[in-house]
């Protein structure tokens, strides 16, 4: 695609729909780049500084308030797709399952989904919801990488010591990238080398 850093989001993305049931997903079969995290890691944030483009995903105060699965349109290079926080969320119960579920129907069938982007938030490390759902990328075989979010929150100390730590338990799953990412989107560190990665996810399929 001959992609870099300084053009990845060009054209600027821009919102295509918001799928609450699985009959709605795109057939355009463009490749597929996804975010995923607990409720409050900080994704929403994470995916309008890594673009440039303040406002595309919708940041609120309140975990949980991605309740679809919301794809932006990149020209006709990719499809950026934002999942729902999944964890705690304020919601009815029922709601929070209907849209967990949607989500591991996602993962487990989309071909053209290339890699997914799931976010740690550095101050707590991996959660055993979020090993739940890195067992259910490991079986549906889908390549995912560790993205962690908040690291101006923490020292440098405390940093190599989550880095090591989630290395320790990322090698345990087989669908997991090695390389564990480092990123603050209120300080804007780390989204050049967030940017990389997904440029070679794009360039190798």
């Amino acid at each position: 695609m001959g992609l870099n850093i300084n053009t990845l989001f060009t054209p600027v993305p821009e919102f295509l729909l918001g799928v609450v049931d699985e009959k709605q997903l795109p057939t355009s079969g463009f490749p597929e780049i996804a975010f995923a995290g607990r409720s409050n890691v900080g994704k929403s944030s994470l995916i309008n500084a890594v673009t440039g483009v303040k406002g595309l995903a919708r940041v609120s105060s309140t975990p949980g308030r991605t309740q679809q699965l919301n794809f932006f349109g990149v020209g006709d290079k990719f499809n950026l797709v934002d999942l729902p926080g999944y964890g705690y969320a304020k919601a009815p119960k029922a709601m929070v399952d209907n849209w967990t579920d949607l989500i591991l129907r996602y993962l487990k069938g989309r071909a053209q989904l290339k890699r997914v982007f799931l976010l740690i938030d550095s101050r707590h490390g991996i959660k055993p919801v979020d090993e739940n759902v890195m067992q259910v990328l490991d079986t549906a075989a889908v390549l995912y990488q560790l993205v962690l979010t908040k690291t101006d929150k923490i020292s440098g100390a405390e940093l190599e010591k989550i880095l090591a730590d989630t290395r320790q338990k990322s090698t345990q799953h087989t669908a997991c990238f090695p390389e564990i990412l480092a990123t603050s989107s209120e300080k804007k560190q780390g989204l050049d080398t967030l940017k990389k990665a997904i440029i070679q996810t794009l360039e190798v399929f």
